[in-house]
């Protein structure tokens, strides 16, 4: 058996490193696991029947969950919510207060996304006055927004934000409102609909944590190798220098 002595730096870098990545990639997976369930809890909620807005306030897991709404959108009161991309381009998403007739409960509807080509001028949309009957469903951010920049002082409307809380705005307006964002489903009101229910899918955490296990693998077994091999070569150096003593 040969001798293995890989050096004390390069050992206490595999100690800090090596688990590192090992716990790095099982978060990895665990993230995966996530995101599945969040996509099952998705299809699920949006294959059922609407609900009427007033089932909304008793639930437990409002997450998804599509509601039919009959009422009218608060022109006034309307927030562009900044940085939002598509194909690459620069755009906002357009949230207006909805009141439904039947609850009276207030409810912030996401119309969907606007191009913002010049931001010189202000985004092109129309609010319809009548009354309509509209379908949409819940959407629960998975985690705690970061927000970059708010206005929430602002007195003039619209307000240009780049994250939002809906009680907050609620509590600004002095309206009982639901505490969730409703995003809208196809209709005469709706704008570019394609929401992304996640951000990072879980094919993309389970590809990172491949990348961890074997970043992982890789340098424990360069350890091993190096360990071996340096000592050859301390062993060759050895001989040489006997040599050189003997002549």
């Amino acid at each position: 058996m040969k001798p293995f002595r890989p050096g004390l730096l390069p050992t206490l870098v595999v100690l800090v490193l090596v688990p590192a990545m090992v716990w790095l990639g099982f978060w990895q997976l665990d993230r995966a696991d996530e995101k599945r369930q969040l996509l099952a809890v998705y299809a699920a909620h949006r294959a059922a029947e609407p609900i009427a807005s007033g089932q909304l306030q008793g639930l437990a897991d409002p997450d998804f969950r599509r509601v039919h709404l009959r009422g009218q959108f608060d022109a006034e009161h309307t927030l562009l919510l900044d940085n939002r991309m598509r194909e690459g381009r620069a755009g906002v998403e357009l949230l207006q207060p909805f009141h439904d007739q039947a609850s009276g409960l207030w409810l912030l509807v996401n119309r969907g996304w606007l191009p913002w080509p010049n931001r010189r001028v202000a985004p092109a949309y129309t609010t319809p006055e009548q009354t309509l009957s509209i379908d949409a469903w819940v959407y629960v951010p998975p985690g705690a927004t970061f927000q970059l920049q708010a206005d929430p002082v602002v007195a003039t409307w619209p307000k240009l934000i780049t994250a939002f809380e809906p009680q907050a705005v609620w509590a600004q307006l002095g309206r009982e409102g639901f505490a969730h964002e409703v995003r809208l489903e196809p209709g005469p009101a709706a704008y570019q609909l394609d929401f992304a229910v996640v951000s990072m899918g879980p094919e993309k955490h389970l590809g990172y944590a491949v990348q961890w296990f074997a970043m992982a693998l890789t340098l424990f077994g360069l350890y091993l190798y190096f360990g071996w091999h340096n000592k050859k070569k301390e062993k060759r150096h050895g001989r040489g220098h006997e040599a050189t003593q003997h002549t």
